[in-house]
């Protein structure tokens, strides 16, 4: 799948360091590694493994570990995006809820679920988004109001109070929830992002916060490939986002049935090509923090008719 988000190559560093022992003499070429600046810059080289690893050595060094700022560093730059505004967890929980292999249908559905694919991170730094089941060579945002008009006429709509910040995205495989779990082979598409506070949220983890399906759109024709993106709208012109539309750079060619991703900085999409069909159904579900609270997660679900 393609992917825009790299993990940087971690530096080895020796575990047997320590800092400077009484008995080394002040002039000792090892006097530099009880600076605590000096580790602190090491500390930035590891990835999030390599530094619980490093923190169990000593008291010294949890307590160097520990500080938020290795964390934070850590977390943007594994994730490759911009620090947001504000956080209400520690950035050990946020790196911790974003690469301890934790997805959405690990919490619920797990006899639906088939695999999954982390795609990478991106960000909204405005309240709304452009969800669309067409990737053309741009997009543009719909002018109806009424949201069933929308999806029959451009594929897309606009949603309202999302949460900024980093959001997650993974592509997720799963069995048709409507059908006999024994007897249907049926399979369906889901292209899923949360907010990266998500998992953390008591709401979420005590399952009072529900997904609701707020649009649903049948494509009554044979469908070339499942596809699904969305957009923070501030960003829809934006350089980086333009590599989202340059289609030839990252989709399948014909005949490669293999799902396909691309992220950028403030979007992501996903597109699997698809043998001769009868059209797509096409579903959206959105998750509330609380009944009046702000868009925390969102699901883009595609299954053949």
């Amino acid at each position: 799948m393609g992917k825009r988000l790299r993990r940087e190559r971690s530096v080895c560093t020796c575990s047997s360091i320590s800092p400077r022992p009484s008995y080394i003499a002040p002039h000792s070429t090892f006097f530099c590694f009880e600076d605590e600046d000096v580790w602190t810059a090491i500390a930035r080289f590891l990835d999030g493994r390599s530094l619980l690893m490093l923190a169990t050595t000593s008291k010294w060094f949890y307590h160097l570990v520990m500080d938020e700022s290795i964390w934070k560093f850590a977390c943007l730059r594994d994730l490759q995006v911009p620090e947001p505004k504000n956080t209400s967890f520690k950035w050990i929980q946020l790196y911790s809820s974003a690469f301890d292999g934790s997805h959405s249908y690990a919490f619920r559905q797990q006899e639906k679920h088939i695999d999954w694919l982390r795609i990478g991170a991106f960000s909204f730094d405005s309240p709304l988004a452009l969800l669309t089941e067409k990737l053309a060579t741009s997009v543009r945002i719909p002018k109806e109001e009424n949201l069933d008009k929308m999806l029959d006429s451009h594929g897309s709509f606009v949603l309202k109070n999302i949460k900024t910040g980093i959001w997650i995205a993974d592509l997720q495989l799963v069995r048709c929830p409507v059908c006999d779990l024994n007897s249907c082979e049926g399979t369906m598409q889901i292209l899923d992002a949360r907010h990266i506070e998500l998992f953390l949220n008591k709401g979420y983890q005590e399952g009072t916060w529900e997904y609701q399906v707020i649009g649903s759109h049948d494509i009554r024709k044979s469908a070339d490939g499942a596809s699904g993106a969305i957009f923070d709208v501030k960003h829809l012109d934006d350089p980086s986002t333009s590599a989202i539309f340059d289609l030839t750079s990252w989709v399948g060619k014909p005949k490669d049935w293999q799902p396909k991703a691309m992220i950028a900085f403030h979007a992501v999409a996903v597109n699997t090509n698809l043998q001769k069909n009868d059209g797509l159904n096409v579903k959206y579900h959105v998750m509330k923090a609380g009944v009046d609270g702000e868009i925390v997660s969102i699901r883009i679900s595609q299954q053949l008719l």
